[in-house]
């Protein structure tokens, strides 16, 4: 930016009468496919410029105003997060590398410690706060022990751009050892010579995970070799390891394709080979077993199907067959062990755990009777073992981890989380899946969870969504939303359409060109909780974040006067021009999701639905609006250029607040303090909403 464009910018920042600030107007001509779109505030773009920095303050300090009659409420919030939530809480055991350990919070601490347990006995491993010590932001990304357990490597990120630095320790004297490396991914493997780490790095300038290192302990990280190099920028890359340990596994994909190399985890400096090339649409996964691999793989079978082969295979057509493809049934993973295999499979919306015998082949079910809950895996970690650890938990019960006997189907409390309020009662608490309908006549399930004997036609609702990359949300228990809850409020979660919640058709139909599905979803199962009395009409709250942020956009443009509020977290708003720009992070990687606006339809479908480019004069609700200034995934300046643009255009006077985390990442503030005020402050800004004071 030149300095005559700064000079120019700073005297017509300022605050308004009405003390919102209003940001200067500044045109850039955007021009595509013979179509010339105005963006009065392209400039918000440069990081660290004067008048970008001075405009952040300006709206930080209207948040702050805001909040300012609210913080009786905040503060009052966080009190009862504090009462409910035990400062010490610890979590289930878990089985690593042959060692178990346990995480656990401090009370007055904002990060948490890692225990070794030995003969019953607990010792501290790491200590989160010791490392975040000095720091505004902290994250512990990965930590790997090698596989003698001798050292441990820890990827660390001090900033919250999810750039970072990756170092090793001693664990008997608790010294490091003077290895470093910088900008990595966060993942890092061990082969089993447990001197030899494989780690990725990012792409400077997209953040693209493209590149696989190895690094060899006691040599300069500068040296590194590099092993593996993405040059497609659809793709990005991963690597992992086996339960079997016999293989490190390389993985490349996009939303479409994927594609798996392995390397012999004995001899890691041997080259990777490629497990099936990759083929435009086929998305595959593996499992290693002494006998072979099993493959999940969707190769005409849009749910996928299992497949075997004892080798690594020339093609597909040379692998058999084990489950066919369902067209009711969607199969979301699998785990392998010495003696059974683990599928988990989606039917109707609802997970369960299907296991095979090997020796046998007798299947048995890990299944829950209810319509709301939440099953999945845990840490499982021994390849010779005939238990496994699984959790379960429902938007009315804490989480529960079970151990169970897969040769007996017994099943043990494995740790149950408790809450340190000891009136709380999931009796209480009353959760149900209902059925929307959709403009298209489809059925959108929705998740609600209230307070028993709440008039159910006069209460608030907030209802909750995502729909994006094929992600479902579960339906888990919160200890924090109880505080709304307990105000009579009703909590619904949509799962629409761009999720896999009714299996891949569904994600299907809400993405590329027909991405408006999952709006109209949303909309409809607004429409559907207020016209049916499971809430207020008048009284509904919508909350999303990131690619559910763009939800919130756009629902916000398309039925305003459906919603008393908006919280829109990190919201992707600005589709078109973020889509258009391949220099801005991850944008490549996205062309398999939204499409490709350099073709005209895509361009011309993105234009209908992006949110900033849709904003026009009309009343538009409460809005509350987050990001964090270092945001690597949807940069900071989309929601602070959408927020100015809704100043200029509204026709109405409702709260609109932008608060702007200048220490937080895409995730928000590091630490358990920060993380609870973000959630005090949505519940203090609905609530506030309601007239709700205590």
């Amino acid at each position: 930016m030149n300095k005559l464009l700064v000079l120019i910018f700073i005297p017509t920042l300022f605050m308004a009468q009405n003390s919102q600030p209003i940001a200067t107007k500044q045109a850039k001509k955007l021009t595509a496919h013979n179509h010339t779109r105005i963006d009065d505030y392209y400039w918000m773009n440069e990081r660290d410029s004067k008048p970008v920095l001075d405009y952040i303050s300006l709206e930080n300090k209207h948040a702050e105003a805001y909040f300012a009659p609210l913080n009786g409420m905040v503060n009052g919030l966080m009190k009862e997060f504090d009462q409910r939530i035990n400062p010490n809480e610890i979590s289930a055991p878990f089985i690593l590398n042959g060692k178990t350990y346990q995480v656990k919070n401090l009370e007055g601490k904002d990060y948490q410690q890692i225990l070794l347990i030995e003969n019953e006995k607990s010792t501290l491993f790491m200590d989160e706060n010791e490392r975040a010590k000095g720091k505004y932001f902290y994250e512990l990304s990965d930590w790997s022990p090698s596989p003698n357990n001798e050292i441990v490597a820890m990827s660390e990120d001090f900033i919250g751009r999810r750039k970072y630095t990756i170092s090793f320790r001693i664990n008997k004297t608790g010294k490091f050892l003077k290895d470093q490396i910088k900008d990595a991914s966060g993942g890092v493997v061990w082969a089993n010579d447990n001197k030899t780490v494989f780690y990725v790095k990012k792409d400077p300038q997209t953040l693209r995970e493209f590149q696989i290192y190895r690094h060899v302990l006691g040599s300069d990280s500068k040296n590194d070799e590099l092993v593996y190099q993405e040059n497609d920028e659809k793709f990005s890359i991963g690597i992992g390891k086996t339960i079997t340990d016999k293989y490190l596994v390389i993985y490349a994909y996009s939303s479409t394709t994927s594609e798996m190399q392995l390397i012999d985890a004995n001899n890691p400096t041997e080259k990777p080979v490629i497990f099936l090339k990759r083929d435009p649409g086929h998305l595959y996964e593996i499992a290693h077993h002494e006998k072979g691999f099993y493959i999940l793989s969707n190769k005409n079978a849009s749910n996928k199907k299992l497949l075997f082969t004892s080798s690594i295979p020339t093609n597909i057509e040379s692998c058999s067959e084990i489950q066919k493809h369902n067209e009711g049934t969607l199969l979301e993973g699998m785990a392998i062990f010495k003696n059974f295999l683990l599928i988990e499979e989606r039917t109707n919306g609802l997970l369960q755990i299907k296991l095979t015998n090997l020796n046998t082949n007798k299947e048995n079910y890990i299944s829950i009777n209810e319509e709301t809950y939440y099953l999945g895996l845990g840490l499982n970690d021994e390849y010779n073992s005939d238990e496994i650890f699984y959790s379960y938990n429902s938007m009315t019960t804490p989480s529960t981890v079970f151990k169970y006997n897969m040769n007996t189907g017994n099943k043990t409390i494995w740790h149950r989380k408790e809450l340190l309020d000891k009136t709380f009662n999931s009796e209480e608490y009353e959760s149900q899946r209902i059925w929307a309908i959709a403009n298209d006549g489809s059925k959108i399930p929705v998740s609600i969870v209230y307070k028993k004997g709440l008039d159910l036609a006069s209460a608030p609702c907030l209802l909750y969504g995502y729909g994006s990359y094929g992600y479902t949300i579960p339906d888990v228990f919160s200890a924090t939303r109880l505080s709304l809850l307990n105000r009579g409020f009703v909590f619904a979660s949509a799962h629409i359409r761009g999720s896999k919640y009714m299996g891949e058709e569904w994600y299907e139909n809400g993405k590329f060109l027909k991405k408006t599905n999952t709006f109209t979803d949303f909309i409809n199962a607004a429409e559907f909780l207020g016209n049916m009395n499971y809430c207020d009409k008048n009284k509904i709250y919508a909350q999303g974040g990131s690619a559910g942020g763009l939800l919130m956009g756009a629902i916000t443009n398309m039925a305003p006067y459906l919603w008393k509020g908006i919280v829109s977290q990190v919201p992707f708003v600005d589709v078109v021009t973020t889509m258009s720009d391949e220099s801005i992070p991850l944008t490549t990687g996205e062309y398999e999701e939204w499409g490709n606006p350099a073709d005209k339809e895509y361009y011309q479908y993105m234009l209908k639905y992006s949110p900033y480019d849709n904003i026009h004069r009309m009343d538009y609700p409460a809005m509350y609006i987050t990001t964090g200034y270092h945001d690597s995934q949807v940069q900071y300046w989309e929601p602070m250029k959408y927020v100015a643009k809704l100043r200029e255009m509204r026709t109405n006077n409702a709260p609109l607040i932008f608060d702007c985390n200048m220490d937080a990442g895409h995730g928000g503030g590091s630490g358990r303090t920060n993380e609870r005020l973000e959630v005090a402050k949505v519940y203090a800004f609905i609530l506030g909403l309601e007239g709700i004071t205590k």
